[in-house]
């Protein structure tokens, strides 16, 4: 067998990489590669695929922080050094796993989790919330260290979890048909690429359908006139630091929701893209890397890192399994450069129109969609995975927790009391 291979993904999601136990914290399949094996292995769709995962995690996801961080109150000075903290621990995460392990592992930050933070601003401080953020991260890096989330993880069939990321990726489909009818001179024109492209396969070679998807919307944006950048500001990021604060109102409201958030449904979206496109995440490492990286986030004042469901989608959208990695590489260092420029890319960012980046987002997702759906529904388990993708669709929220967590949960619960028989096999 060739050392570069990888071994197709086992039938259990915690088949071990070798025969025996496991060990908690899961070692590397192959050596890390290495400056020469990452120039043979990278290549123009897997550098597209990494520049087309950092642009939508530093659009939309980025407009949401920025949302949340004035809707309560926070200075400039603040937010700018929050989306430093997450593109600087996003970047800096993704390139040592990806490298170490050789696997696209692409990490961001808690989009559910910045969200819920927006009523707790409205009535705690921010040092409060930065003492939140310093625990969840110890929380997350401890349950990661026990080895009780593979366990948890591994636990659920994966048709359920795949039905939870249908569910969390559905919008992004549903995405295109918006921006399509609400902005038709910037999508339609990506949409129109995206199809020649895939369409005709000798063109396709030439230029990857996302990429000529992100080429045909930058000329439309520019054509249309719709690209309006705001004037001056700082060029440069320069991060604060902001002292916390450890309340008790402050820990029983966020410390716990966080931490869900971040190991059962960001993580667990990651993981189950990254086992859909044949690749053997690393979970307990996962959790480990997260509660490290979302500790250094807090001395940012920012919020928890995670794996993320979409940006992974993205740097596994296409191309060999065996050099994927190289994809999460690009994105990696262009999210450090990102970070050092966080005021001027936060600026330019916002600038294009919010059709262009739901446009672009939604159709390099389309992939990951469809084979979510397929997953979810296509054998066993078919219950369960329609309860939990209903639930999750609903919205449902309870003390804070993401409603993918819910739909996890119940239907979890719905298939062991209705689908026995797909659980002896299992």
């Amino acid at each position: 067998m060739s050392p570069s291979r990888q071994d197709p993904p086992a039938t259990r999601p915690d088949a071990a990489l070798a025969p025996g136990p496991e060990p908690l914290l899961e070692r590397p399949g192959l050596r890390p590669a290495g400056v020469r094996q990452l120039m043979r292995d990278v290549a123009l769709p897997y550098a597209s695929n990494g520049m087309i995962g950092l642009i939508f995690t530093a659009s939309g996801p980025i407009a949401v922080t920025l949302a949340v961080g004035a809707a309560g109150g926070l200075t400039q000075d603040q937010l700018a050094s929050w989306v430093f903290g997450i593109l600087f621990s996003g970047g800096a995460a993704t390139l040592l796993m990806s490298l170490l392990y050789r696997q696209p592992l692409g990490f961001a930050w808690s989009i559910p989790g910045t969200v819920l933070l927006g009523p707790s601003l409205q009535h705690l401080s921010f040092p409060e919330v930065v003492g939140a953020f310093f625990t969840s991260g110890v929380l997350i890096l401890a349950l990661g260290a026990t080895g009780v989330v593979r366990r948890i993880m591994s636990a659920v069939p994966m048709p359920l979890v795949m039905a939870m990321v249908a569910a969390v990726f559905l919008r992004f489909g549903t995405d295109i048909v918006a921006s399509t009818q609400s902005n038709p001179v910037i999508a339609v024109p990506m949409v129109g690429a995206f199809l020649v492209l895939s369409a005709v396969p000798a063109l396709g070679r030439f230029l990857p359908p996302v990429l000529g998807t992100l080429v045909a919307g930058c000329l439309a944006v520019a054509g249309s006139g719709q690209f309006n950048p705001a004037e001056g500001g700082p060029v440069l990021a320069a991060p604060v630091f902001t002292p916390p604060e450890f309340t008790w109102a402050a820990q029983l409201e966020l410390v716990v929701p966080l931490a869900l958030t971040v190991l059962f449904v960001q993580n667990g979206q990651g993981i189950a893209v990254l086992r859909a496109a044949g690749h053997r995440p690393p979970v307990n490492v996962f959790a480990v890397v997260s509660g490290a990286f979302s500790v250094l986030n807090a001395g940012f004042g920012a919020v928890s890192a995670c794996v993320t469901g979409p940006t992974n989608a993205l740097l596994t959208s296409s191309g060999t399994r065996e050099r994927q990695y190289t994809a999460a590489v690009v994105y990696g260092g262009l999210a450090l450069a990102c970070a050092l420029l966080a005021p001027t890319l936060t600026r330019l960012m916002l600038a294009t129109p919010t059709e262009f980046v739901l446009a672009l987002g939604g159709i390099a997702m389309l992939r990951a969609l469809q084979q979510a759906f397929v997953t979810a529904f296509a054998g066993s388990f078919t219950l369960g995975s329609l309860v939990t993708f209903v639930v999750t669709v609903s919205g449902l929220n309870l003390f804070n927790i993401h409603a993918a967590f819910w739909g996890l949960v119940i239907g979890y619960t719905a298939s062991r009391l209705l689908e026995r028989q797909d659980h002896a096999g299992y």
